[in-house]
């Protein structure tokens, strides 16, 4: 038996050349539209049902996010270096570390509060999923904490 095919028609597919587009948009500019295009119909819809003075504020906020959006726009993500890039990266890592230990510290309380009754063991039973997931977020901080620390500086010159 010969399972082989021995028709080798083209297929429509096989010749279909898609359109590249015209111009390369920055993500950031992307961001911008794709928010704007999200937040001015919501603007728009939400305005005339709300009070007089939340109103104007709403408007104002978003007024103030176009601005804020456009500058952010402005900003050419090839130009920042990975030096610069450097105290966000901690600020990340610190933040991972405080959240777990701060849930931590609440799951603990909310237990010793309204889960007196139970033993350590059957606390650990029915709570085990959320102190791993903290305790996870609170390694990933020590893991980027530590990949920074071990990042090298570059060179100063004299």
């Amino acid at each position: 038996m010969d399972f082989e095919s021995k028709a080798n028609a083209p297929t429509a597919t096989d010749d279909i050349e898609f359109a590249q587009p015209t111009t390369t948009r920055k993500p950031l500019e992307l961001l911008r539209d794709t928010e704007a295009l999200l937040r001015r119909p919501t603007v728009a819809t939400l305005s005339p049902i709300l009070p007089p003075k939340l109103s104007d504020r709403f408007q104002a906020s978003s007024s103030l996010a176009d601005d804020s959006f456009k500058e952010l726009a402005e900003i050419d993500l090839d130009t920042i270096s990975d030096f610069e890039l450097r105290p966000v990266r901690i600020c990340v890592g610190f933040s991972f570390v405080g959240f777990g230990a701060l849930m931590i510290l609440l799951l603990l309380l909310y237990l010793n509060t309204f889960h007196a009754e139970l033993s350590t063991s059957e606390k650990i039973r029915q709570y085990w999923y959320q102190y791993v997931w903290f305790v996870s977020l609170g390694v990933t901080g020590m893991f980027i904490l530590g990949r920074e620390a071990m990042r090298p500086m570059p060179k100063r010159r004299k």
